[in-house]
């Protein structure tokens, strides 16, 4: 196999490690699921990572790419998700009150991770413009998914590491106060992801 891991890495730290959806969305689930909430969000993110090697490998992103239309509906439809994951997270976090149970407020599954990941047309551009220059000449299916390895692995590293020290090392913090500011901050945050996505 001639995969550049080498020269991938340092390409993708810069996205992996950035804010976005996924970072969003797993400090929500991480301070109200736990531990759980918070390798369920990583699994969807990972499949959808896993998704975007197996289309490019495939040859399917490149398809939407080419064709506008298609790639208007997907991007919509992307901008769209975001905007209603970040409204809810919006309105867990008004709701939330002293009484209330921290699992029960909020909702996002396996499912609206990948969901998450798979539509959101940043993803799409990532893999087809930049995962694509690392995965050899022959740029198989098996080179995509090595790559996809390697972003999930740094992923979950850089998620899991930020969860603990932001989330589960707050011991002195208000749960409900920290649930509040975690989920309004969220939800505006991919309010602003997704209507900065829709605009580009």
């Amino acid at each position: 196999m001639d995969i550049n891991a080498a020269g991938f890495l340092p390409a993708l730290l810069p996205v992996a490690l950035s804010p976005g959806a996924s970072f969003t969305l797993v400090m929500s689930r991480a301070l109200g699921g736990g531990r759980r909430g918070l390798y369920k969000t990583l699994a969807g993110t990972a499949l959808g990572i896993f998704t975007h090697a197996l289309l490019l490998g495939l040859g399917v992103s490149a398809v939407i790419i080419a064709t506008p239309a298609m790639y208007g509906v997907l991007k919509f439809a992307g901008t769209a998700y975001l905007l209603w994951l970040g409204v809810m997270l919006i309105v867990n976090g008004i709701k939330t009150r002293h009484t209330t149970p921290l699992a029960q407020l909020t909702s996002v599954s396996v499912k609206q991770a990948w969901l998450a990941n798979v539509l959101n047309p940043k993803a799409i551009m990532f893999y087809l413009t930049v995962v694509s220059q690392f995965a050899g000449q022959e740029g198989g299916v098996s080179h995509f998914l090595a790559l996809a390895c390697i972003h999930v692995g740094v992923m979950s590293i850089w998620l899991i590491a930020i969860s603990h020290l932001l989330i589960f090392s707050a011991k002195k913090a208000n749960p409900v106060v920290l649930k509040k500011v975690v989920n309004l901050a969220g939800g505006l945050l991919l309010i602003i992801f997704s209507v900065h996505s829709a605009t580009q």
